[in-house]
């Protein structure tokens, strides 16, 4: 596993794109940034902090989480909130989210400040429909993390890592079902996670040191080990999205603001986050 940055707090929300290379984040110290092929890092948006997420919009810039879900231009110009605090009685911000192949956006909200020793509230699993209408569809999640679909379309994974489960929901056309369990973590937390062409599920294990990755049916196959025990989530990116990106923050690291961003290859290409397509 080769280390291709270093030097930040807390990093998550990595997203490929084929132009700049690794996007990711700073939750802590703010900031979306670019990791080039040649290993060099560009600023794209300056000081938010707690993006937990992105994805790209079909009409350009990144949609990011953080206090609400924000849509930001790339030239900074550009900025809408799709999803705010008020849509629940309990939710204080946002965490991950993805798309699925329409252009929807599934979102998780959070009920208590991750860092701060608040009283653990759960939150809710959201979906904005392409018209901008929010449906609230599950809850219960007590601290949200990633989430990515299977190959067809036909199943959501979601990290909940204070239950140290990933949850699996059935949808169809937007409409989510009952969630099952679909891993149980013992070693770390999950949190982000991505999916493979094959259908693997691959999920960060938040101070567990590794990576794992499950079989469609839920059975492990794999400990990728990784440096830094921070291990905050995952993506696809590379040629034919062939590499395996792993950020990490600083939590139980050896010097603060040692987050970083670590390439490797599990033998098999991931899929592509297909773009949010809600009207802006």
């Amino acid at each position: 596993m080769q280390e291709r940055a270093t030097g930040y707090g807390l990093i998550e929300g990595p997203l490929w794109d084929e132009e700049r290379g690794l996007l990711f984040s700073d939750v802590t110290n703010g900031g979306v940034y670019a990791l080039a092929a040649d290993g060099t890092v560009s600023t794209v948006l300056e000081h938010r902090k707690g993006i937990g997420g992105m994805v790209h919009h079909a009409d350009g810039g990144i949609v990011v989480g953080g206090r609400n879900i924000c849509w930001k231009s790339f030239d900074g110009e550009g900025s809408k909130v799709m999803l705010d605090k008020d849509v629940t009685d309990t939710a204080i911000g946002f965490n991950d989210f993805t798309t699925d192949a329409a252009g929807r956006l599934y979102v998780g909200s959070l009920g208590f400040q991750v860092f701060s020793g608040d009283e653990e509230k759960p939150g809710h699993l959201h979906v904005i429909d392409l018209d901008g209408s929010v449906r609230t569809v599950s809850d219960g999640i007590i601290l949200t993390n990633g989430m990515a679909f299977s190959p067809d379309g036909s199943r959501l994974y979601h990290s909940d890592a204070r239950a140290n489960i990933v949850r699996v929901y059935p949808v169809d056309d937007g409409k989510v079902g009952p969630w099952e369990t679909f891993a149980t973590f013992t070693d770390g937390h999950p949190d982000g996670l991505c999916v493979a062409e094959d259908g693997s599920v691959v999920v960060a294990a938040a101070f567990g040191d590794h990576v794992a990755v499950f079989a469609p049916d839920g059975t492990l196959q794999a400990k990728h080990e990784v440096p830094l025990p921070m291990v905050t989530s995952v993506a696809f990116g590379g040629e034919g999205l062939r590499d395996l990106y792993v950020v990490t923050g600083s939590g139980e690291g050896p010097r603060p603001n040692c987050g970083s961003v670590f390439v490797t290859s599990i033998g098999v290409a991931g899929l592509p986050v297909p773009p949010c397509r809600v009207a802006l």
